[in-house]
């Protein structure tokens, strides 16, 4: 009996640590607190996210999730961070398409793959980014800004959470495609960008509604476009820049979760099954509604193929509008 025994322990023993996680690992994950890298400073589209799906996540999990804002270069610089982080499970990064898609054909000694570095958990949503400008700027109309900018050429600025990001590629994308020229002035993240917009101190930006909407609706900007195909449902009166007389024009922001690569599959799964379930409630849903985001449901394995055609994607655009970062 006492040799039954310990046959059938050692079979359950290398079964599970053929998945890639021992016994003992699997049974406490997690064991203590997550580090959530974000590689955007606080108040961007990115952070927010991480704040409410951290506070969720953590909640069903029995941990915390320590949220570390890591910004700089366009979400390189955390990401980075994130790719050397141990593949154990403790450490996951807030990835977007800028710093998971687009900074690879931009910066020529990035310090990561964005595909071949990271296993993504799951993909939070998309969502277009709008064109704002002051609530006592000049312009009414996105027609209203090229007509400036063709009048004087490289004289209207206009702000990005950094180089790289959804912001920077859709104002390259609008000149590109408008013939016209601005003066792209790069931050550290959406915060004090959109803050230099409400002032007057840049005429314009494009941002994502999680960020741009809200003060749009105190008044505080003035919502000219918005890069979707279509209008958004929660600013039903702010037209397409397609509408607005460029044809052709959209750009999608996208907001996901990625451990590194390496990850036993079991945590892998783990975590994905939490947040999939997190997204799908009727709470979640609602809030993703309100921000402008489309909400996704996509498997690891879908994920992954998204990812890789993004990369191949704006990896064109960068090529065929000359795009350079600072």
């Amino acid at each position: 009996m006492q040799r039954r025994h310990l046959i059938h322990s050692a079979l359950a023993a290398t079964a599970t640590t053929a998945l890639g996680l021992p016994a003992w690992a699997q049974d406490k994950y997690p064991a203590k607190n997550i580090t959530y890298i974000v590689p955007f400073p606080a108040g961007g589209t990115t952070d927010i996210l991480a704040r409410i799906m951290g506070q969720k996540l953590g909640a069903v999990m029995g941990t915390t999730l320590v949220i570390d804002n890591k910004g700089g270069a366009g979400g390189s610089i955390g990401s980075e961070v994130a790719s050397r982080a141990p593949a154990d499970g403790y450490t996951i990064v807030g990835g977007t398409v800028s710093s998971h898609a687009i900074n690879v054909s931009l910066y020529p000694k990035l310090g990561y793959d964005p595909v071949k570095s990271f296993t993504p958990i799951v993909l939070i949503g998309s969502n277009p980014v709008m064109l704002v400008v002051g609530e006592k700027s000049p312009y009414k109309s996105l027609q209203d800004v090229l007509n400036a900018a063709k009048a004087k050429p490289g004289t209207i600025t206009a702000a990005s959470a950094g180089s790289g990001t959804s912001q920077h590629m859709a104002l390259e994308l609008l000149g590109y495609k408008s013939g016209t020229r601005f003066i792209h002035v790069p931050y550290k993240g959406s915060g004090p960008a959109i803050q230099d917009v409400i002032s007057g101190q840049v005429d314009m930006m494009f941002d994502t509604s999680v960020v741009a909407g809200q003060h749009v609706q105190s008044g505080k900007l003035r919502a000219l476009a918005v890069s979707s195909s279509k209008r958004l449902e929660a600013f039903p009166n702010v037209p397409t820049v397609a509408e607005s007389g460029v044809p052709g024009f959209e750009v999608t922001s996208w907001q996901g979760i990625f451990v590194p690569a390496g990850t036993p599959k079991p945590i892998v799964d783990k975590l994905h099954e939490e947040a999939l379930k997190i997204l799908q409630t009727a709470d979640m849903q609602e809030r993703l509604k309100g921000l402008g985001m489309q909400g996704s449901n996509m498997t690891v394995a879908q994920i992954t193929d998204f990812q890789k055609n993004e990369v191949e994607k704006w990896a064109q655009v960068v090529k065929a509008a000359n795009i350079k970062v600072e």
